[in-house]
């Protein structure tokens, strides 16, 4: 088991999602990044698929139950490892203790990111905020072993599907490992962009837009919104001009779809987006994981896909 001593800002359960049920109304959700957490599996010993936690922002503190490895990879943060080591560690059908923990008289070690981090029966993991970034991957041997639903593990936080992120005083299941750690030292993350620029194609209703209205997409900056979450990336800049007013009916949405409300502000929707929507789409972003760690305030361009 794993106790979740301090949850922070948004810590989510993530695998790579479950794909194939947007027929149904169901999005793929899943990591933000999912190379970010694949990564963070292999350096465990687990399966790509294996489901981990998505940390937002603050970090998060959590204690094990029984020996494990764990590994971080994603925003930079400061890991911390302590132990009491007179104590035993705690049983699984051990009451839970909220809020976080001050141990005294323990052994404190500094952990990395990056790389496979040994931890004993009973030790406390301190994942600090992100220094840079938004989002940090921790895996841990044997995965997270929440009930699957529809095939996946993962939090969708528009639905409501998966597990409800986590609280003070949860407690989550870990799986048996299924392999070794990965013989490595260090793996070398990449590092957080002070700008994006994402490749763009034409959207389905290009043409409810004036055709000024791509141009000023595709030479204007506009910057990331402190009202941004899982579902979207909400950009604030110059708004863009419609050719058609009135209604559009609900139709299909895919990953990286830039749709624009009626203030003319583009939107771009990311893992937990919506299956269908009402307002029309000027175009769709080919690549849309270096948004999992744009804060509020970070710079957003446009360009043409290559040929």
């Amino acid at each position: 088991m794993i106790d979740v001593l301090r949850a922070g800002a948004l810590t989510t359960v993530q695998d790579q999602g479950r794909p194939g049920w947007a027929h149904l109304g169901v999005p793929r959700s899943g990591a933000l990044d999912p190379a970010a957490l694949r990564l963070a599996n292999r350096l465990v010993g687990n399966p790509e698929h294996a489901a981990g936690l998505e940390i937002t922002l603050t970090g998060c503190e959590l204690r094990f139950t029984r020996a494990v490895t764990v590994a971080l990879t994603g925003a930079p943060v400061d890991v911390l490892v302590e132990r009491r080591p007179s104590d035993a560690a705690p049983s699984d059908a051990a009451p839970v203790e909220r809020g976080p923990v001050e141990p005294t008289h323990v052994e404190r070690r500094p952990g990395d990111t990056g790389r496979p981090l040994s931890l004993p029966a009973g030790a406390i993991l301190r994942i600090g905020p992100a220094r840079a970034g938004v989002r940090s991957w921790l895996a841990v041997s044997g995965g997270i072993a929440v009930e699957p639903v529809l095939g996946s593990r993962a939090t969708d936080t528009l639905s409501g599907l998966g597990p409800s992120p986590l609280r003070d005083g949860d407690r989550l299941p870990v799986g048996a490992p299924t392999g070794p750690p990965a013989p490595v030292d260090l793996t070398v993350a990449p590092a957080v962009p002070a700008g994006l620029r994402l490749a763009l194609r034409p959207g389905p209703r290009q043409d409810w837009f004036t055709p000024a209205a791509l141009d000023l997409l595709l030479r204007t900056a506009y910057a990331v919104s402190p009202a941004s979450n899982r579902v979207g990336a909400r950009l604030a800049g110059a708004a863009l001009p419609r050719a058609l007013a009135g209604e559009l009916p609900s139709e299909g949405l895919v990953l990286g779809a830039v749709q624009v409300p009626p203030d003319g502000q583009p939107l771009i929707f990311l893992a937990d987006h919506p299956t269908t929507g009402g307002y029309p789409v000027i175009g769709v972003a080919d690549d849309v994981t270096p948004l999992a760690q744009a804060r509020p305030g970070t710079t957003v361009t446009f360009h043409g896909p290559q040929r």
